[in-house]
């Protein structure tokens, strides 16, 4: 009898403590440590912050804007100066537009998917899915994410878990695929949680022990699950059953980690700091994201929202096409505009303050642009084609700018880049060769990433 491991995972935790003990995430950030292979270039970047706008940010109405482009095209915001002579951003980014001398900007990516589900998963792997479609489900065909990357190749050591992803699980109709590990094999799935990081009583509960269980107590009763075990490892000695043992004892020190409980404790941080965040999920989630690189995590994702949104002026993604009345230039600069005006800033200034944002690479994008034409309902549709995206720190020159559109911002005018190249642009920043090859679920060899890094980009 050959057992799944992640089942047996899941049967021994459940036994041991409940579920919720460690979720079925615990133990996934152990594995890959022991299975890394050397990293030999000198990387700029110890930690990357993956802020992911689902929905589709407009290009052409934050920070590539056409003011010289006719009507029906031209943003109906106007365009502010920036930190950086001769670059304009739109009005409502007055803050932001403060620190775009420590922003490079790549203004030609583009991709060939135009619904959410198969952009969004492109985005968030850097590879496209064999068909554009908003059905695209989730399966071991697909690639995993760049956090699960990240664990399996070039894992913490560190006693911290390699990537972390909060606080939603984004998905419109179905659950994106490109959040998790995939044929990497769920051990590599990033730690995730939905706990809001802006609630009052705000605490991981992956790293909580149910009330009537204390430490000593699960170690003793995990003596008696041992019996039970050695029984399992009779009928199964591959390697990964022969490892559970080393693998719940690293779990163990990890739930009693003082370190890890730490990071994840927002209390210690001063309230001027969190106000200056903003006291929004999307905020306090920006401040988590700065506690965990701060504290040795990798790979950080925090989702801007949990649905692609459209309609709302106080929550929701970026998909602002316009329905019932509600326009997209309406609804921006109620609420997405301000929050990220609010929050991307100081996010930059913290890790800046702190000697962090050489080492730490902040990128900020969505799964795709809008069409450079403004639609009946004024507002602006999914546009792949040719968008926008922002990086930060771990190495890259502040104030450039790679790649330029075209007169409407509806395609490359020079120097387009892949999402193949922003992986292996992100991988490079890690000292991680994108050459390295895995091998997806038909045990095909796959490079990391298709592409190129957009070395230019660098300091």
């Amino acid at each position: 009898m050959a057992w799944d491991v992640c089942d047996f995972h899941r049967r021994d935790l459940l036994r041991v403590g409940g579920a919720g003990l460690l979720g079925l995430t615990l133990p996934k950030w152990l594995k890959a440590a022991e299975q890394q292979p050397a990293v030999a270039r000198r990387a700029p970047a110890k930690s990357v912050i993956f802020l992911f706008q689902w929905g589709g940010p407009s290009h052409v109405d934050t920070f590539d804007m056409k003011p010289e482009a006719p009507d029906g095209y031209r943003s109906l915001y106007k365009t502010i100066p920036t930190s950086v002579p001769g670059m304009m951003v739109c009005e409502h980014l007055p803050k932001t537009a403060k620190v775009m001398h420590q922003f490079a900007q790549i203004r030609t990516v583009h991709h060939r998917m135009n619904n959410h589900n198969s952009a969004g998963y492109t985005a968030l792997t850097g590879y496209e899915p064999p068909i554009d479609d908003q059905r695209l489900r989730e399966s071991l065909d697909l690639s995993p994410s760049y956090g699960s990357v990240v664990d399996a190749v070039a894992s913490n050591t560190n006693g911290m878990p390699t990537s972390v992803a909060f606080p939603y699980q984004i998905s419109d109709g179905s659950i994106t695929p490109g959040q998790r590990a995939s044929f990497l094999g769920k051990q590599h799935d990033p730690l995730f949680f939905k706990d809001d990081p802006n609630a009052r009583d705000f605490k991981l509960s992956q790293l909580s022990l149910p009330s009537d269980i204390s430490l000593d107590r699960l170690s003793n009763r995990r003596g008696l699950q041992e019996i039970i075990n050695q029984q399992a490892r009779a009928l199964d000695q591959s390697d990964a059953a022969k490892g559970l043992d080393a693998y719940y004892t690293r779990a163990l020190e990890m739930l009693n980690s003082t370190k890890v409980r730490e990071a994840f404790d927002l209390s210690k941080e001063p309230d001027v700091l969190r106000e200056a965040y903003g006291r929004t999920t999307y905020g306090q989630s920006c401040l988590l994201a700065r506690r965990l690189v701060e504290s040795g995590v990798k790979f950080v994702t925090v989702y801007f929202a949990p649905s692609i949104g459209g309609r709302s002026k106080t929550d929701g993604g970026w998909d602002t096409h316009g329905f019932d009345n509600t326009r997209m230039y309406e609804i921006l600069p109620e609420w997405h505009l301000p929050v990220t005006d609010h929050t991307l800033p100081v996010l930059l200034n913290d890790l800046s303050d702190r000697g962090l944002l050489e080492e730490t690479l902040v990128i900020w994008m969505g799964e795709f642009g809008r069409t450079p034409k403004i639609n009946a309902n004024i507002s602006r549709d999914h546009w792949p084609k040719c968008y926008t995206v922002l990086m930060a720190g771990g190495g890259t020159q502040g104030g450039a700018v790679y790649g330029a559109s075209d007169k409407y911002g509806a395609v490359p005018d020079r120097d387009p880049v892949t999402t193949g190249d922003l992986a292996a642009t992100m991988f490079h920043a890690l000292g991680i060769d994108h050459n390295i090859e895995v091998h997806d679920n038909l045990n095909r060899p796959l490079p990391l990433a298709k592409g190129r890094p957009v070395t230019e980009i660098f300091a």
